[in-house]
């Protein structure tokens, strides 16, 4: 998967009272703190400016930051006390998110010899809670994480904005062709991608089927077989698929189309997209193993035309470093008392970076579509914790509905259903899970991540200025309902 190289920018806070020495020190230790974090491990590098001790500074250096398309965010500290008034010109032009570290450079008090030089050095308590001040004075959104700078779990909190903030920045590169159009008379698929584009900056747009042949229909039959060796080498085959001419034809026609939506990809620039099986006129399958494919190189994709989670999937892609996340569906219920569960699927395409094992492409009929028989990936999915996620268009505002989940690995065989599927049980339970995702009115497509946390896409929430609602194992229906009436309150159109 192809990422932008992000960095972040580190911002000291002092001021001149102290003398240049104590500056010095100040950038010092600033220095090696970036060393430190740098060194850690984290997603993303931070770049390191000059101690700020000036209105003329502050804004000169926040301006380099929204003009630099590298810099995904800025993270600051208030080493010494940096009176916050002269922030206020430089925190009013700022567009991009910004992560308050709260620390210090050291992280023991030195009890035998702690005098006022140290505790006029080391006074982040102090001109941390300053800055903090002003921040929420000119209501400005950022994320605060508190702790030594050598804390594991700082660090990882840091990396966590981190990989975020780079799929927040992402997003605004998000482009999503649509094939066909919306899957008729569905609703939780439609949207206003004008207001997409405004809220996310999500290009959407539409081209007819054809579009699409033009370039499926350019690649040779030898260019097409080299990528079914790339297949046999990466998947299972069974050498009765391999040995059966319509089988294997199959398998050939979702090579061509997999290699045709790449290069319309490559010369059109989009990275997201959606099909319906109501809209196949020129193709032979329904795009099942391409899909797959695609989504397993980091592209997104939902299926009946739905663009919000095609894009919204592409930005999770980007967020996950592409581990462990897929476009996926509930479809239906285990309702054993006891054991209820969700299977999660969509008859050809959910992506094999959550399979459990070396996925088998196998060829089965569809009986939707009218079209051949599609080639696909069949799988079970992994075990463990996971968010599964919805973005839905309110009307007048989107609202993410996230619900934790702990999946497992199936364990019961479905020789009779050939299709790439999933196992979990929701948290609190599937009946409080699937009340509260029907009153928050979240939709059957979601992104399922067993890498993205919820912290995760509630920061990316704040970042968009969108609503978010999250069902876990704390969640009860009177506090949800409760919680849905009051984010009427505050998400009211003015």
């Amino acid at each position: 998967m192809k990422n932008n190289s992000y960095t972040f920018w580190f911002l000291t806070g002092s001021q001149h009272l102290y003398g240049r020495d104590t500056l010095d020190l100040v950038e010092a230790q600033a220095r090696g703190i970036i060393e430190g974090l740098n060194a850690s491990g984290l997603p993303y590098s931070i770049v390191i400016k000059p101690v700020l001790t000036t209105r003329e500074e502050i804004r000169s250096v926040i301006l380099e930051a929204n003009a630099d398309q590298s810099c995904a965010g800025i993270i600051t500290w208030m080493h010494t006390f940096s009176p916050s008034k002269m922030w206020i010109d430089g925190l009013t032009k700022l567009q991009k998110p910004m992560l308050h570290l709260h620390t210090q450079y050291h992280r023991d008090i030195p009890w035998d010899s702690i005098d006022m030089d140290y505790m006029n050095l080391n006074q982040s308590a102090h001109g941390d809670r300053e800055f903090g001040f002003i921040v929420s004075r000119l209501n400005i959104d950022r994320k605060v994480i508190v702790g030594h700078w050598s804390s594991p779990d700082v660090q990882t909190r840091m990396g966590e904005w981190m990989k975020t903030t780079a799929g927040y920045t992402e997003s605004q590169h998000v482009k999503v062709a649509r094939f066909g159009d919306n899957m008729r008379r569905v609703a939780v698929t439609e949207g206003d991608k004008v207001e997409a584009q405004i809220k996310f900056g999500w290009t959407v747009d539409g081209f007819g089927v054809g579009d699409l042949v033009k370039y499926i229909e350019e690649f040779s039959t030898s260019e097409v077989e080299q990528r079914f060796q790339e297949y046999e080498n990466q998947y299972r085959i069974s050498s009765a698929v391999k040995a059966d001419l319509g089988l294997k034809q199959s398998v050939l026609e979702q090579a061509r189309i997999e290699m045709g939506i790449q290069a319309f990809f490559d010369t059109e620039g989009y990275n997201a997209f959606t099909t319906t099986f109501e809209d196949l006129h020129g193709m032979p399958q329904l795009p099942g193993l391409a899909a797959q494919r695609l989504m397993e190189k980091g592209y997104g994709f939902a299926g009946e035309g739905d663009w919000k989670t095609a894009a919204f999937l592409r930005m999770m892609k980007v967020m996950t470093n592409n581990v462990k996340t897929t476009f996926m569906e509930d479809y239906t219920y285990h309702l054993e008392p006891g054991k209820e569960m969700v299977l999660g699927s969509h008859m050809l395409e959910i992506c094999p970076t959550v399979a459990s094992g070396k996925p088998e492409i196998q060829v089965h009929p569809l009986s939707i579509g009218g079209k051949g028989d599609p080639a696909r990936m069949v799988f079970d999915g992994i075990g463990g914790h996971a968010v599964n996620a919805a973005l839905i268009d309110l009307g007048h505002r989107f609202r993410l509905v996230i619900n934790e989940i702990d999946a497992v690995v199936p364990d019961m065989p479905t020789p009779n259903l050939p299709v790439a599927k999933m196992l979990w049980t929701p948290q609190p339970s599937l009946s409080t899970a699937a009340e509260g995702w029907i009153h928050a009115g979240g939709a059957h497509h979601t992104v399922l991540s067993f890498s993205a946390s919820v912290t995760q896409l509630l920061d990316w929430a704040e970042m968009t200025g969108i609503e978010a609602v999250v069902i876990n194992k704390d969640s009860t229906i009177h506090e949800l309902k409760n919680t849905l009436k009051w984010n009427e309150l505050v998400w009211k159109p003015s």
